[in-house]
């Protein structure tokens, strides 16, 4: 959190002044009057910020009160990337562009977080790589051709440096790494500081160093790790001759190649290289192409390597990874350095999909200027424009808060990245995206932000959805690296297409197309279900839910997750429905509106909720004894002859077997228990809630679905029913558990998200803290109580802004519950609101105070919308046959 200066800049100058392995009598004359110079304004900033000179608190802006004046501090300032680097949240904080493909950080040797490179642990530094995902679930993504920097080597022999990912790590400066958006640094206590910013296609790295003519480096004690990943002896200092040396390695974060070359150029420095890697989360290879050009001082020496093993010659190395093996994946290039006169060396980085000379031609025409300043300065731009669709009133609002709520914006825009231009699979006028860690995951919260402040990427989105339905024959549901992903739960790009149809997101999507594509999915059953499109589709279509013991001739995937599944493909079964009807096909609106009741299928009424007592006398080794609520009636996996089956209702929840519900799972739920797929039907929550006992037992089960401990807010699956009081007339109660889960659970600090990000887990806070949610998919946004006196969207009409007033605020928290509403000086007093709000934009003005409000939001006419379907109760099918019209 940052507490005073705010500013990179100045907080960068500071990291500068006092590196814990430097003292500022051996940093350069120039360098030092720098410094100071940097912190002398940073202060007289502090100063001017302390005494209210620009009539705001901590450096907020004055209120809005209409006017449309922007905020008075760089929004920049209050976005920390590295929340998010340990506790599971896998955020990449490393430099980039929104939508970025290049994605410069530092990775460490961090197997069980590393997925993003980057972890806020204590574990070394093993290299610089150029692209990542963020936030992801499943194995290390990406990372691939990582370049390290030795200040030197023992006895000025290049074959004694640490050349293999094993080998080669390093510890970092405690405290020294920072993050701001596009730019990246770390210092290691080998005596180098590294620095990176990055274009599109690009990264640039500043690697500095001390400038002694000898340097003191870090190594274990007792010799090099045989092992990756095992914990190193105690460090001891070595002098080494002042001679850089950089190792450029074919490695990848998951050590997956299965083939690759290398070259460097003895007189230019420049080393090109490709491979072939592997998915983190899906099946398949992808093809990675990198060009890396150096400037500073003379070339010594330059050769290849494998393993720890270094030689000046060849020069190249082919089919690295087919023709001989490689325990540790590290194969590559090295180039030993004279010392450098300004003791710094730039290293540029192009990277590519398509080929080595498109790799180059990206650095070149990204980063010709090798300016390292004008391309963090043009990434801050970058990220200020996107962020600016959105201002805040933050006075009296803490720092930390408005921290949480920036970086939370901030992560929602890393991925999908904008792959355009770099796709080799197939050539097309369309838009082309990848990273989609899931769409099970983003389509809940991420996909409707961004249609919000972004509509114009979403678009893209889409229109890449579509395309790729056109070339490979599905939607998917998981897309990483040209691959195909696994699917988690339904085929849930159709509710990303939905939304995007309802929320008039028209431009350049061919809606044909779109409606072929998830009429697909809801009627052809592929292959491989596991990877794309939905299985148990005879079933589905004939009996109206999936059986536990389904024979699925058709296609093959697992047959697990019989609940979990099904209740989504009623939902996706919905959204179909609503663009069915947008298009003017009544027979098929009417159809999917039939299939999407096929929900209430798994509900069991006589299922009661049933739990082993835990206390110190028998609890600890199970043996407990069986107590139960009085909550009755849950989501239960059934037989083809209609009986049900019987899993814990507490089954894959914080409280018992939280880790059985995986990709793996035997379960019939995924990733959550049936306590939380018993909430998931937002098409008729009405239906819902009366078959939970009316809005009082509604009301009273979800409060003890939150405070039990069977919700775990580190799955997407568990935002909306923090927001589904509304349809039971208590959305005050809505607001109030938001402010049990911010800031507790997410928040500024490096763990301040409770499971991996996907982009996701910054989307609900943003949504939370402004005060409203969306139920994807549909056009409904349930509002509750911003944490900030005033939020405002730039709307899609020209000019307009979208604005949420708030009068009473109260910084302290306690005034939370909306009294009464108006939208634009009308009574309003409805709990939700429509996408109109954002297109055409207005203000509206929220009455908050202590108490639940009494009247505001709580009439059957003020409810979100449900939409009933005739239902036909399931009884024994003995003989497999249709007992539900869903055709």
């Amino acid at each position: 959190m940052r507490r005073g200066i705010s500013s990179p800049y100045c907080k960068a100058a500071a990291a500068m002044a006092a590196p814990l392995h430097l003292t500022l009598s051996n940093v350069p004359r120039r360098t030092r009057m720098l410094v100071f110079a940097v912190l002398g304004a940073c202060f007289l900033l502090l100063l001017a910020r302390s005494s209210g000179s620009d009539g705001a608190l901590n450096g907020s802006p004055l209120r809005f009160g209409g006017l449309g004046r922007p905020p008075r501090y760089d929004v920049l300032d209050f976005v920390e990337p590295l929340i998010g680097t340990t506790n599971g949240g896998h955020v990449f904080p490393g430099a980039t562009l929104p939508y970025g493909m290049a994605k410069p950080v530092a990775d460490t040797l961090s197997p069980a977080e590393n997925a993003a490179g980057f972890v806020s642990d204590s574990n070394p530094v093993t290299g610089f790589s150029h692209m990542h995902d963020s936030g992801t679930g499943g194995q290390p993504s990406l990372g691939n051709f990582p370049l390290f920097v030795h200040p030197g080597c023992p006895d000025d022999d290049y074959a004694q440096c640490a050349y293999s990912v094993m080998h080669r790590g390093t510890k970092r400066v405690e405290g020294s790494a920072f993050a701001a958006p596009g730019y990246f640094r770390v210092n290691l206590t080998n005596s180098v500081q590294a620095e990176m910013t990055a274009t599109m296609h690009a990264a640039l790295y500043r690697f500095g160093f001390d400038g002694n003519g000898t340097v003191r480096v870090y190594g274990p004690e007792t010799g090099n790790q045989e092992q990756a990943g095992e914990e190193k002896a105690e460090e001891v200092a070595v002098e080494v001759p002042y001679s850089p040396l950089v190792v450029v390695d074919l490695v990848d974060l998951m050590n997956s190649r299965s083939a690759g070359s290398i070259k460097v150029d003895p007189d230019s420095g420049r080393v090109v290289g490709e491979g072939k890697y592997g998915p983190s989360f899906g099946t398949g290879k992808y093809h990675a192409y990198f060009c890396a050009d150096f400037r500073g001082p003379a070339i010594r020496r330059t050769g290849t390597f494998k393993t720890n093993n270094a030689t000046e010659e060849p020069k190249a190395l082919d089919g690295v990874g087919e023709g001989f093996y490689i325990p540790t994946g590290s194969a590559g290039a090295w180039i030993q350095f004279e010392r450098p006169a300004e003791n710094s060396i730039l290293a540029r980085v192009g990277v590519s999909f398509i080929s080595v000379d498109q790799a180059c031609e990206n650095a070149e025409r990204e980063i010709g200027d090798w300016h390292f300043e004008r391309v963090e300065s043009d990434a801050r731009k970058a990220w200020r424009e996107k962020l600016g669709v959105v201002q805040v009133d933050a006075r009296g609002v803490s720092e930390e808060l408005q921290t949480t709520f920036w970086s939370g914006l901030y992560r929602t825009l890393l991925s999908p990245q904008n792959y355009t231009g770099e796709n080799p699979l197939w050539n097309s006028t369309e838009p082309y995206f990848d990273s989609f860690y899931c769409i099970w995951d983003s389509f809940r919260a991420q996909h409707p932000l961004l249609t919000i402040i972004d509509p114009a990427a979403q678009t893209e989105m889409v229109r890449a959805l579509i395309d790729i339905y056109r070339h490979e024959g599905k939607l998917p549901d998981c897309r990483m690296s040209f691959c195909k992903g696994f699917t988690q739960g339904g085929s849930n790009a159709d509710v990303v297409i939905a939304d995007a149809f309802i929320k008039n997101l028209r431009e350049g999507i061919d809606w044909d197309a779109a409606y072929e594509a998830v009429v697909s999915d809801a009627e052809v059953e592929p292959k491989q279900w596991g990877l794309e499109g939905r299985g148990n589709l005879e079933s589905w279509h004939n009996v109206g839910y999936i059986p536990q013991d389904d024979v699925d001739r058709n296609g093959t995937g697992p047959n697990s997750r019989t609940v979990s599944r099904g209740v989504e493909y009623a939902y996706d079964d919905f959204c179909i429905s609503l663009l069915a009807e947008g298009l003017d096909r009544a027979a098929d609106a009417a159809k999917y509106r039939r299939r999407s009741g096929n929900w209430r299928n798994y509900w069991n009424p006589d299922q009661p909720d049933l739990y082993r007592e835990h206390d110190d006398d028998d609890g600890a080794d199970g043996t407990g004894k069986v107590l139960q609520t009085a909550f009755k009636g849950f989501m239960q996996p059934r037989l083809l002859n209609g009986t049900f089956r019987y899993q814990n209702t507490r089954a894959c929840s914080p409280v018992q077997d939280m880790h059985k519900c995986y990709y793996d799972t035997g379960l019939d739920t995924y990733e959550g228990s049936p306590w939380l797929y018993s909430f998931y039907a937002p098409q008729d929550m009405a239906s819902l809630i009366a078959l939970m006992g009316g809005p009082e037992h509604f009301v009273a089960r979800l409060r003890f679905f939150h405070t039990s401990g069977i919700a775990y807010m580190g799955n997407e699956q568990a935002f909306l029913p923090v927001f589904q009081f509304h349809y039971a007339a208590r959305p005050g109660v809505s607001s109030f558990f938001v402010r049990e889960y911010i800031p507790s659970l997410f928040n500024a600090s490096v763990n301040g998200i409770p499971g991996n990000d996907d982009c996701a887990m910054g989307a609900f806070s943003a949504f939370a803290m402004m005060g409203f949610f969306p139920v994807a998919g549909q056009d409904v946004y349930l509002l509750t109580t911003p944490f900030f006196p005033e939020v405002r969207i730039k709307a899609r009409t020209e000019g307009k802004w979208a604005v949420i007033r708030v009068r009473n605020f109260d910084p302290a928290g306690k005034r939370i519950y909306i009294q009464r509403a108006k939208l634009n000086g009308k009574k309003y007093t409805r709990n939700w609101i429509t996408h109109e709000f954002f297109v055409k934009g207005g203000v509206l003005e929220l009455v908050v105070g202590e108490e639940e409000g009494v009247t505001w939001g709580r009439a059957d006419a003020d409810l979100p919308p449900s939409y009933p379907v005739e239902w036909d109760q399931v009884d024994d099918v003995p003989d497999g046959l249709s007992s539900v019209d869903n055709n």
